[in-house]
Order: C-alpha cells, then sequence, then structure tokens
C-alpha cells in the first residue's frame, strides 16, 4: 500500500490525537499531559525504546528497521503552546484559559506520532529512526536542552530533521532552502540612567525618556549605516519602560527591551558592539548613562547543503516537484531546531498550512487536511535515507 494511502486510513485518528492535544494547551516545560501522551502511544505502536524526561519533559522514541543498516535519523517535533486566548470558535478549542496551540506544534506532534505508528507497522528501512517530541520551543530553548542532555550521543543520531507548517503557503505544499532559512533571535535589554525631576523645570533633570529615546532612534543606523547593504539585520525596540505613571515626573531610569535578528555570526557580534557603542555615548552626551545586556538566544537556523536535497527530493516524490520550492526565501523569525543543526547535518522544511491566520495570532488552527502529507514526509524520509535492501 503507498504510504499516503496508509495515512488516508490513518487521518481521522490522526486527527484526533491532534485535537485532543490541541484542547490541552501546555507552555514550555510544563508539558506532562502531552508528553505523557506521546509516551503512551509510541509504547502502544511498539516502539523499541520510549525515553521521558530527556531535556526536562522531552520523549524519545527509538525504531529500528527490519534491514540491516547502522545509520541512524533523527526526526523532530515540538509540543508546547503560547499564552495566548484562542478566538477560533472551534469544536475543539483550548478549554485551558490563556492558552492556545497558536503555532501549529499540536499537528507537528500529530503528525510525528501518526509517522511513528507506520514505522512501527512496517520497519521497511535498514537503520534506526528516532523520533523527538520536544517542550519549550516557544522561549525556554528545549532544543538546545536535549541536545546539552546527551540526546545526540545517547541515541547515536547522525542526521536530524525537523518541519512546521507555514500559513499562506497552499496546504501540503513544501518549502525548504540551503544555508541559513531563519534567523538567529537575540534578546536585549538597554538600562538608562539619569537624573529625575520636575517635568516644568527639565533644566534640573537628565531627562532619561529623551536620552532612550534618542537611543532609541541612533540604534536603526547599523543597519543602515554600519551593514553592507546585501547582509540582513534585525534590531527592534519593543518595550520602553520608566517607574512612573505620572504626567508631570521625569523618571530617573529607562529600561528599553527588544530583538535582533541576523543569519551571520559576524553580523550578530557587530550587532551587539555598536548598540552598546551608541547606548553609552549617546548617553554621556546628555549627561546620562547607559549599559546594554545583549542575550544571545536561538541561533540561526542553517540547512546543510546535502540534507537540504534530500528533504526536498522526498517532498517532491511525495506531492511533485512543482509543489517545492527549494530555495524559499529565508525568515527573520527563530526556531530552536537551531541547536540540533549546530550539532548535527540535518534540514528544517515548512509544509503549507493552507489560507488560514497566521502562527502566533488568536484565530490561527493547524490544518488537518496536510496530516496525510506531513506523515508520508516523515516516514517516505526514513525508508529513502535508509533503505531496506
Amino acid at each position: 500500500m503507498p504510504t499516503i494511502n496508509r495515512f488516508a486510513d490513518l487521518h481521522e485518528e490522526i486527527t484526533a490525537w491532534r485535537r485532543d492535544i490541541h484542547e490541552n494547551p501546555e507552555l514550555q516545560f510544563d508539558v506532562h499531559r502531552t508528553a505523557g501522551l506521546v509516551a503512551a502511544k509510541l509504547r502502544e505502536f511498539g516502539c523499541d525504546e520510549v525515553v521521558e524526561g530527556i531535556g526536562k519533559t522531552g520523549v524519545v522514541g527509538v525504531i529500528r528497521g527490519k534491514g540491516e543498516g547502522g545509520r541512524v535519523v533523527g526526526l523532530r517535533a515540538d509540543m508546547d503552546a503560547l499564552p495566548i486566548e484562542e478566538q477560533t470558535g472551534a469544536p475543539h478549542a483550548s478549554r485551558v484559559p490563556g492558552k492556545m496551540h497558536a503555532c501549529g506544534h499540536d499537528g507537528h506532534t500529530a503528525m510525528l506520532l501518526g509517522a511513528a505508528k507506520y514505522l512501527s507497522e512496517t520497519r521497511n528501512f535498514a537503520g534506526t529512526a528516532v523520533v523527538i517530541f520536544q517542550p519549550a520551543e516557544e522561549g525556554g530553548g528545549g532544543g538546545r536542552e536535549m541536545v546539552n542532555d546527551g540526546m545526540m550521543e545517547r541515541f547515536g543520531i547522525e542526521e536530524v530533521y525537523g518541519m512546521h507548517n507555514m500559513p499562506g503557503t497552499p496546504a501540503g505544499h513544501f518549502a525548504i532552502r540551503p544555508g541559513p532559512l531563519m534567523a538567529a533571535a537575540d534578546l536585549f535589554e538597554i538600562d538608562v540612567v539619569g537624573k529625575g525631576g520636575h517635568a516644568a523645570i527639565p533644566h534640573k533633570a537628565v531627562d532619561t525618556t529623551l536620552v532612550a529615546a534618542e537611543i532609541v532612534v541612533a540604534l536603526q543606523s547599523i543597519a543602515s549605516r554600519n551593514l553592507d547593504p546585501v547582509e540582513s539585520l534585525v534590531i527592534s525596540v519593543c518595550s520602553f519602560e520608566t517607574e512612573t505613571t505620572a504626567y508631570n515626573v521625569i523618571p530617573d531610569s529607562v529600561k528599553l527591551k527588544g530583538t535582533v535578528r541576523t543569519y551571520k555570526k559576524e553580523v550578530q557580534d557587530m550587532a551587539e558592539r555598536r548598540m552598546g557603542e551608541i547606548a553609552e555615548h549617546v548617553a554621556k552626551a546628555f549627561g546620562a548613562t547607559a549599559k546594554l545586556n545583549f542575550m544571545r538566544n536561538y541561533p540561526a537556523t542553517v540547512n546543510s547543503e546535502a540534507e537540504t536535497v534530500k528533504a526536498a527530493d522526498v517532498a517532491a516524490r511525495i506531492v511533485g516537484e512543482d509543489k517545492v520550492n527549494r530555495n524559499t526565501p529565508p525568515l527573520m523569525g527563530g526556531e530552536d531546531f537551531s541547536f540540533m543543526l549546530n550539532v548535527r547535518p540535518g534540514a528544517f522544511i515548512f509544509i503549507g498550512n493552507g489560507d488560514t491566520a497566521s502562527v502566533h495570532h488568536p484565530e490561527y488552527d493547524f490544518n488537518d487536511e496536510i496530516i496525510p502529507v506531513g506523515c508520508s514526509y516523515w516516514a517516505k524520509l526514513v525508508e529513502e535515507l535508509m533503505p531496506a535492501a
């Protein structure tokens, strides 16, 4: 039976898993219910090993093929939701106030579970498939935690692959590119300290709101005047905080918060250096002080070239070459699958979610119609990377 036909038969069952996870969203590492469901399913399928608690609350399943072969391929899905109040009105909408699966991790988990069920049944490959269910993609660095917990070495993973849905791309189409696909997502804080006072006599104060505003404007010169125009850099100040809410008080201090997005380490290094210099010297010009705290968070998601070709070839054999974009534009969003790609070759691919609300929007929902295609991609990837004799 062709792979996609088998997943068409399983479609209703996998959709039920997905909607159950959607109704019961959990955040970051606190995914105990979801991880328990995943582990129970993997044991029910007959996986050779099921290990819980990798990277705090991650789950790993090991499926050995029936053919001889020593290769080990990792397949990763994320499990966590977001702190958003759902507005879909769907029958399977979140039952947990203030939490929802607004990024499709419920669908990612369900599709990889579907593939694990199929691979455990058929074992039509030579080698070992390692299915990875990761917590805390949304800001917690669960990928980093699983890597630091020795996952790659413990299970002998040689290559690793990830998949994410993409609203706006036709349902079931694929998009990928070699090299940088998603940006490094760093965080920063700038603390500006001056001298507070009465708003009516500003000459007796050192106005931190003015200083901070000048810093916000000056930071934009980094991308426009310190970087080669063909390179990419985003510096966004997203929060401007003072300790007062009064209309007539100049605050002693201001805290700026934001994010920096880059693809290359040299650009990342330059941005950090120039941000510190600008903050310090702009503040000094006004008689204030400013200090930068630059927090390197998720590194860039960089697909290795050979593995990108393998992934795209598999996708094309499932849906046709005309439905696979092999050179999709890179995105400035971040993704902590990057931590896995930092230590093993592999590729991250997008699967179209159709004309739906954007991820991280309260009206977003994963498109269950793409489940057979996504499951087929995972299964066929294993069978083609490690063909049975």
